[in-house]
């Protein structure tokens, strides 16, 4: 191990350490893989990537209105209703009114929705697999836990974030 000294801080500098910066360079390797099989997954799903989690969401999450599925998910309003306008186009989602404030539209899935789910859901697991292959079961596992710790922990610190946003913004 070759020990080298910055300012006050001794740092490793052997060629296999991780130096400062390495993790976003990881992260995002990490990420452009996982958006590469993510896409090919959901190819055919209305509405692609951003229809499939709305989808998602209003079965696994059950937002209680359309404004709080977009704030799950970081989608505009604006964006939102025309995404969701598309879906319920093609018979996968229909508004209502909220049970809490009729105003509000809650978003549901049809019958048809559920079933793209299904489908789509098992070629998710499919790409996610396939990017996680190279590490054992155990390892899979403890890397899931500790990146769902440190999302949620990201979360609770900026509410507001969009990660779509992270992802427009790699280099």
């Amino acid at each position: 191990m070759r020990i080298m000294a910055v300012g006050n801080k001794t740092l490793d500098a052997t060629p296999n350490s991780a130096a400062p910066g390495d993790l976003g360079w990881h992260l995002g390797m990490v990420l452009r893989g996982y958006q590469s099989r993510f896409e090919d997954a959901v190819e055919g799903m209305p509405g692609g990537i951003r229809g499939y989690q709305v989808l998602s969401a209003v079965i696994h999450r059950d937002p209680a209105n359309q404004q709080a599925l977009g704030a799950h998910l970081g989608i505009d309003r604006t964006v939102l209703t025309y995404l969701l306008d598309s879906l319920e186009k093609d018979g996968v989602v229909e508004r209502v009114p909220a049970p809490s404030d009729r105003r509000a539209r809650k978003v549901l899935a049809t019958d048809h929705g559920r079933e793209l789910l299904v489908k789509y859901e098992e070629r998710v697991a499919s790409a996610e697999s396939a990017l996680l292959a190279g590490l054992e079961p155990a390892e899979e596992s403890t890397l899931i836990d500790l990146i769902g710790r440190l999302a949620m922990d990201v979360h609770r610190a900026q509410p507001g974030s969009n990660p779509c946003e992270a992802m427009d913004h790699l280099p």
